[in-house]
């Protein structure tokens, strides 16, 4: 019989928490505890989750088979480093790095050492997202909106590796080709770093991607629009909601809604049709996956170089946007 897997989490933070909670649902895992530098923090979520808080990160890493780092993602780099270093497995959330050469620095050593690395691109695990993994994609174009109300919490980077970042992933899992070109626009309305930014990022297939990500709005909206032959794909990361418009074929879903239209080329029938979404903990699927994939020895779902594509795609839009306001 094999043995659970033992983890502990650095940084027991807002998200940290949510991650203790999550780790105690799953099975075949040991929750061995956690470390956090602020010693009322420690005491405090010691006592709320009935788990042993530890002196230190390097006692935590030596007592588990595999690390979740919830900790700033100044503190990324150093953790992840010790981490592996130790032969342990490793679960980062996004970004992977503050810096690209900080991410490129983990992969590296991620390969080196033979470790599984997952890094919490979260909103691949969204249902309304999953709802699509069996649909044949090649979207030529994207539009993506992802507002947010102002929150101080992830306010040290700007609105690019704050929320854009989930986007990028998404778009970069979705399209089978290099990008060709980008450009961007962003302004810094209430931090020192851009809270609102546009980006259109061209691949060499001929797709197109528009976002549009903002930490100051008024209301709350995630939505990923594809649009490709014969179809139009709408997810709703909020809501949970997918909806799959296309062309009618010979094999349709069973309850899709059709209806007929005149075009020039004759009638043409149109098939709507939202597919089931399972409810279901998108954080705690994540974390699922990773226990699997240390389990199985099977690659994780977001692995070290995805999160630093993602990064690397990230820091070009912010390098564009700085290029736009030195020009100002």
């Amino acid at each position: 019989m094999r043995a659970n897997l033992k983890v502990g989490l650095i940084g027991a933070g807002y998200l940290g928490k949510i991650h203790l909670s999550n780790w105690k649902q799953i099975e075949q895992v040991d929750l061995i505890g956690f470390y956090d530098p602020n010693p009322e923090t420690a005491a405090a979520v010691a006592h709320k989750f009935s788990i042993p808080s530890f002196e230190s990160g390097e006692e935590l890493i030596d007592a588990c088979d595999a690390i979740d780092i919830t900790a700033p993602t100044n503190h990324h780099s150093e953790w992840c480093e010790k981490t592996i270093r130790k032969g342990k497995h490793v679960f980062v959330e996004k970004p992977l790095a503050a810096t690209l050469e900080e991410a490129r620095k983990i992969v590296a050593l991620t390969r080196e050492s033979g470790v599984k690395l997952q890094v919490g691109h979260v909103e691949r695990f969204n249902p309304a997202f999953l709802a699509i993994r069996d649909l044949s994609l090649q979207p030529m174009f994207i539009e993506v909106h992802r507002l947010a109300q102002f929150n101080p919490r992830g306010a040290e980077v700007s609105v690019i590796l704050d929320l854009m970042i989930h986007d990028i992933d998404i778009i970069l899992c979705l399209v089978n080709s290099d990008i060709k070109q980008i450009s961007a626009s962003g302004v810094a309305v209430l931090t020192d770093t851009p809270d609102i930014a546009n980006v259109r990022i061209e691949f060499h297939n001929g797709c197109v991607a528009n976002l549009t990500s903002s930490r100051i709005s008024m209301k709350k909206m995630r939505k990923i629009r594809l649009f490709q032959k014969d179809a139009y794909i709408g997810i709703d990361f909020l809501d949970k909601k997918t909806e799959v418009i296309k062309l009618k074929g010979e094999q349709e879903e069973e309850h899709a809604f059709t209806f007929d239209i005149e075009t020039h080329a004759g009638v043409k029938t149109i098939a709507i049709s939202s597919p089931a979404i399972p409810s279901s903990n998108a954080i705690q699927s994540e974390l699922t996956s990773f226990r699997d994939a240390i389990l199985q020895n099977s690659r994780t779902m977001v692995s070290e170089n995805d999160g630093m594509l993602a990064m690397d795609v990230a820091h070009q839009i912010v390098e564009k946007i700085n290029q736009q306001l030195v020009s100002l």
